[in-house]
This record gives structure tokens, sequence and C-alpha cells, in this order.
């Protein structure tokens, strides 16, 4: 067995289509394991969901995203914050590679982060 990486190919086998979902899929895993644990309370949460939003954006691929923060789950600890939990994130994101487009949802489903594709164009 070599120890060499092999090269990065230069065509794909996926479909334009399979990449933008592929790509959604990364970035909504990112952006809840990025940002669960963070401190948050009612007054900062929209400043937290413009971060998350703004961070998310930066990456390939990204054409728009959306977060909220559900305040009502965030009960203050005696210093006046809690930390954020995936329950509390619910987010859109729209992916585009070449010519498809993916909109895909985060939100909590049985207790459970649940990711799925709304739709394609």
């Amino acid at each position: 067995m070599s120890d060499r990486i092999p090269a990065i190919p230069t065509s794909s086998i996926t479909s334009d289509r399979e990449e933008a979902a592929f790509e959604a899929g990364i970035k909504l895993g990112a952006l809840y394991h990025q940002f669960v644990g963070t401190p948050v309370s009612r007054a900062t949460a929209p400043t937290l969901e413009l971060a998350m939003a703004t961070a998310a954006r930066l990456q390939p691929h990204v054409e728009d995203v959306r977060v909220h923060l559900n305040q009502e789950l965030m009960n203050p600890n005696a210093f006046g914050y809690t930390e954020l939990r995936g329950a509390m994130i619910a987010a859109e994101i729209t992916t585009q590679v070449r010519t498809a487009h993916c909109h895909a949802t985060l939100a909590m489903e049985n207790d459970y982060p649940m990711m799925k594709i709304i739709s394609f164009a």
C-alpha cells in the first residue's frame, strides 16, 4: 500500500444535481456542528443567527442561507445565557453547482436534527 495520496480527479462521476445536494448536506452539517455549544442568550440570538449564515455563505457553492434560532428554548443559566443546542437551530440553504440548484433544510424532527432536500432547480 502506498503512502501517496491519489491525485484529485479533474472530472466527476456525479451529476450537477447530486453535487448540489452533497454540498447542501455538507454545509448544513458544518453549520450544526460548528455552532452547537456556543454561548447564546435571547438578546444575542439575532447576532448569532447572522454570524452562522454569514459563515456558511463564505463556502463555495452557497447561494443563500437563512438561520433561525428558537429563543423559546433559551433558558438562561445563573449568568444570563445558555448554550446553543441542536433543538434551537432551524436553517435552510440553497446551493448551486454549475446549472443545478438544491434547496435543503435543517430542523428538529423526532428529537433529531434532520436534513432534507426540499427542491431542485
